[in-house]
């Protein structure tokens, strides 16, 4: 049997309402590995209806454990690594197709162009959001992050595709609050783990300044309505972040010391 040439990763829970336009996208890969860290809807269902390898992990170490995981799954030459809420429009296929068969770099970066509560957002530090997601399978790994993981490429030998991922990011507000407090969550504990520490002075600034970065020095504002809402959870996921980072370390020095008991 011949060896695939292009494998697609996938990591899933509970992605019912975009899954399936994920997998229409890549149908045209050689192998799609879905990997699912239990999903109580009917997102492996329907998975099933495009591939046969998934595979299931319920011991969530975070975003790099697992994607490291599916990428062990994976058989071809190389890899396309896409998000249950992505997409690769047929523009973008084209440019795939034509270096996984002809480039001899090792990677290549993707830009993102994401949607936020229905507006393409193509200012505020959005685009062209760069990622490299396309990557010989010998030549590259995710870091081990809880959270924005990225992939680390071995000999640095990385090309730019032009086309961009089709991202639906936030789809409403109630995604967005939900994902904010997700996302702090885990960066908090990221950091905690990492030795760094947060003050309230830090929170509040580093939240102010989240604002003014997004909606002013990256031209959030012309992004309209959708670009101040953006400008406003980025400074509050910022500010979560940093104090659920003190609280973090405030509960680790008031722990007991067990050594002394």
């Amino acid at each position: 049997m011949k060896q695939p040439n292009l494998s697609v990763i996938i990591i899933t829970r509970n992605e019912e309402h975009c899954i399936v336009d994920c997998l229409n996208s890549v149908v045209w890969c050689d192998e799609i590995i879905v990997v699912d860290s239990g999903s109580t809807d009917d997102t492996v269902m329907i998975c099933r209806q495009f591939t046969d390898k998934i595979f299931i992990n319920t011991n969530w170490q975070g975003f790099g454990y697992q994607k490291n995981l599916a990428l062990t799954k994976a058989t071809g030459k190389w890899v396309l690594s896409i998000d249950a809420d992505e997409q690769v429009p047929k523009q973008l296929r084209q440019e795939i197709e034509q270096v996984v068969n002809h480039s001899e770099l090792s990677a290549f970066q993707i830009p993102r162009l994401s949607s936020y509560c229905g507006r393409l957002i193509r200012h505020s530090g959005w685009f062209p959001d760069y990622v490299i997601r396309l990557f010989q399978r010998d030549q590259a790994s995710f870091s081990n992050d809880l959270v924005h993981e990225r992939v680390l490429v071995s000999d640095n030998r990385v090309g730019t595709l032009k086309t961009p991922f089709l991202h639906n990011s936030f789809t409403s507000l109630e995604e967005v609050l939900t994902k904010v407090n997700d996302y702090s969550s885990a960066n908090a504990q990221m950091h905690y783990e990492k030795g760094k520490t947060a003050t309230l002075k830090k929170a509040i600034l580093h939240g102010v300044w989240a604002f003014i970065r997004t909606y002013l020095l990256r031209y959030g504002f012309l992004d309209g309505r959708e670009g101040f809402i953006l400008a406003i959870s980025n400074a509050e996921g910022t500010y979560y972040r940093y104090l659920k980072l003190m609280y973090l370390q405030e509960n680790g020095k008031n722990k007991p010391n067990n050594n002394n008991l």
